[in-house]
């Protein structure tokens, strides 16, 4: 429980350190964030409802790579790099998220 919340503040921390560097653009970290509080909630309904856990697929994996990839590069000052890394960790993020929600589509039927 505490080694994937550790890695989300770590990422988050570097992301906002990122924009008030003016390397990312903070609509893209608003996606990233956005995506984890809505995985997080999803989470949280679909143990309220019994559901068994799914764990991290592998593009969440991926998505969690990219990300820490590019934020390395960016730190060390790799700016083509790492700007092209973290656009596809964005693209990962928006599709792992769109994944998870529809691995649980069976548990959010509204009533």
């Amino acid at each position: 429980l505490l080694d994937p919340l550790a890695d989300k503040l770590l990422i988050t921390a570097a992301l906002i350190a990122l924009i008030e560097w003016r390397l990312i653009p903070g609509w893209s970290v608003v996606i990233i964030i956005a995506r984890e509080f809505l995985i997080t909630g999803l989470r949280s309904i679909l143990a309220e409802a019994g559901a068994k856990t799914m764990g991290a697929s592998v593009l969440g994996k991926t998505k969690t790579a990219l990300q820490m990839s590019a934020i390395i590069a960016l730190l060390f000052d790799l700016p083509e790099i790492g700007i092209v890394i973290y656009y596809i960790a964005v693209l990962f993020t928006i599709i792992s998220g769109v994944d998870y929600m529809w691995r649980s589509r069976d548990y959010l039927k509204f009533k």
